[in-house]
């Protein structure tokens, strides 16, 4: 997905990654685990939106980098 970017925050980052480790590569924002919920999950893919903030849009960097 060219208009996203892992999220700067390092710390964040790792917080989200090592989630994602401990559920086997699925989303840690997610109650179910099927394969709908690995990361990148299907929303995310579908509709842009990453509820776990792991990806974000170029904008949101931009206006990150701004301050």
């Amino acid at each position: 997905m060219k208009q996203y970017r892992m999220n700067p925050d390092r710390k964040y980052v790792d917080i989200i990654i090592n989630g994602i480790m401990k559920k086997e590569g699925h989303c840690p924002c997610r109650v179910n685990v099927d394969e709908t919920t690995l990361c990148p999950c299907d929303e995310f893919i579908a509709t842009g939106i990453c509820k776990c903030k792991l990806f974000i849009p170029l904008e949101e960097v931009k206006v990150e980098e701004s301050k």
